[in-house]
């Protein structure tokens, strides 16, 4: 209820302009809610971030097939995907839901794309071997750290966003989309060590970068042509997964 009576001294006919206001935001919000056909925000932000995560689809698929070359090129080309997203967000004007929305989103699929299949790429490799014991641990572990990680960090972007417009200038922890590179490397040192070390190499390393996706250090983030060396490394890569 709103108190209507009049009294200049106390300001109550100001308190009631600014109520009336409000109430009508509020109303026009749920009202424009209601005339969507489908709930979400559908716009040029969110096209490669779906690419990523039809990407991380496949990759999955491959690794259950225990194609692992196959799976490996679709996790970098999900980690290409994901790094490109940000930047054409950045340049449409949204709304602050869009943005909560493009946070929101960004992570889920992240969680998908560099937490999960990771980690069915990780159990795959050793399923069926007595030492897929080791997969399974290193497979949870990683995405445990990412779910970790993308919790604190939604939190926290939501409140840094609602402080500043300015870009991020470092991450706290390795960033999960790293995923996209240390899967590959782990991959292409694997095949170069002695058959029987592998299985110890390949799951310590992602036990590893699962620990660091929660460790607290600084971790500068890229933009523009300081992204090329990662790009260079990512092609260098893909060359190691294809020809080894």
């Amino acid at each position: 209820m709103v108190d209507c009576r009049f009294d200049k001294r106390k300001g109550v006919e100001y308190n009631f302009v600014v109520a009336g206001q409000s109430g009508a935001r509020m109303r026009g919000a749920k009202d424009t809610m209601k005339e969507k056909r489908f709930v979400g925000f559908y716009n040029k932000s969110v096209i490669l971030t779906y690419l990523s995560l039809a990407s991380a689809f496949a990759c999955m698929f491959m690794a259950l097939q225990q194609e692992f070359r196959a799976a490996v090129f679709f996790l970098l080309l999900s980690g290409f995907c994901d790094m490109f997203d940000g930047a054409v967000a950045r340049k449409l004007v949204r709304t602050d839901m869009e943005k909560g929305f493009g946070i929101q989103i960004d992570s889920l699929c992240d969680l998908v794309s560099f937490g999960v299949a990771p980690a069915i790429i990780t159990v795959s490799l050793y399923n069926g071997s007595r030492l897929q014991i080791l997969g399974y641990v290193a497979g949870f572990l990683l995405t445990l750290g990412g779910v970790i990680r993308l919790a604190y960090f939604n939190v926290t972007e939501q409140n840094r966003q609602s402080q500043t417009n300015e870009r991020r200038k470092a991450y706290q922890g390795l960033p999960i989309t790293n995923s996209a590179l240390a899967v590959p490397f782990a991959y292409v040192i694997g095949k170069l060590l002695p058959e029987q070390v592998t299985p110890f190499f390949f799951s310590g390393f992602m036990v590893f970068v699962a620990f660091l996706f929660v460790f607290n250090f600084p971790v500068p983030k890229l933009h523009g042509k300081a992204n090329i060396p990662i790009i260079i490394g990512a092609f260098l890569l893909l060359l190691g997964v294809l020809f080894l």
